[in-house]
């Protein structure tokens, strides 16, 4: 092992190499989470609803076991299972031609672009970080905001069994002292990044009597804020902003979206959250030599 993390420290293209199959493997795995989870949420609140509904009803009978690894992904039109040789990351829907193998139905580009995506990410963080704890956590980080960013797209929905742990994960690293973030800037961060979206959450509403975001974008700046400190939580929802303008613009422009339809905020805190982790310095020391603040 400790072989191995020589060779990859020494050959830093190996390391990126690495890290890019890495990802292209787990986007593929992303793809499963970013379906599945949310249909396991609504299965469990209408055993919830129906539980509350009719306390004394028998409980329901078991039925197939429905996971994030069970049953195995099928062919949403035909039924056809998916083999290990049809799931290898972009390459089977390249030589599927990007149809089911079973009943020719076109496989949605949204699989292989998300696996390009994770592939990508990952060799932004290796070359970011290197062979280091703080870029396996990185790569972690950023792989968690990638489906977090998926599912609010599809259900405008930041789920607490991804967003809650992703907060404890990051403080747990800075007790652990991995990475440059202290303790006490985390905790700061984590309690400043939910607070000042509750804040302005309540605020909103009490102004407008409309909700401007849900809960769980307070919970990803509160993660965020874990991660990568108080200081970043400002140039984070700045970013975000300008993101967040950017597509909104494209989307209207480009894409004819009409503008009545709500755009979820998670993907934009993500994405912001992601250009910060691996530009922030940057653009904070460009800020501060163009405003004349620092050397």
């Amino acid at each position: 092992m400790v072989n191995l993390l020589e060779a990859l420290q020494a050959q830093p293209f190996l390391w990126i190499g690495t890290a890019t199959i890495l990802g292209l493997l787990v986007g593929s795995f992303l793809n499963v989470v970013a379906w599945r989870l949310p249909l396991m949420m609504e299965r469990h609140w209408r055993a919830q609803c129906r539980q509350m509904l009719d306390a004394e009803a028998p409980p329901a009978e078991p039925g197939e076991r429905f996971d994030l690894l069970f049953p195995r992904s099928r062919c949403p039109h035909c039924g056809h299972a998916i083999s290990a040789a049809e799931n290898i990351p972009v390459l089977s829907w390249l030589l599927l031609r990007g149809r089911c193998r079973g009943c020719g139905e076109r496989i949605s580009l949204r699989y292989p672009i998300v696996e390009l995506a994770s592939g990508l990410l990952a060799a932004l963080v290796a070359w970011r970080f290197g062979v280091t704890a703080e870029g396996a956590a990185a790569m972690g980080l950023v792989w968690t905001l990638l489906v977090l960013t998926l599912i609010d797209i599809d259900h405008q929905l930041l789920p607490d069994s991804i967003t809650l742990p992703l907060l404890w994960t990051g403080l747990l690293l800075r007790l652990l002292g991995i990475g440059e973030v202290s303790l006490v800037d985390a905790v700061i961060g984590a309690m400043a990044g939910y607070l000042s979206l509750w804040s302005l959450f309540h605020l909103f509403r009490l102004l407008t009597g409309k909700e401007g975001m849900g809960y769980g974008d307070f919970k990803l700046l509160a993660a965020l804020g874990a991660w990568m400190g108080w200081q970043s939580l400002l140039p984070i929802v700045l970013l975000s902003s300008l993101v967040g303008a950017v597509t909104g613009i494209a989307l209207i422009v480009v894409a004819g979206r009409d503008r009545s339809i709500p755009i979820p905020y998670g993907p934009y805190l993500a994405g912001a959250g992601l250009i910060y982790l691996l530009w922030g310095e940057t653009i904070i020391g460009t800020y501060q030599r163009w405003a004349g603040l620092g050397p």
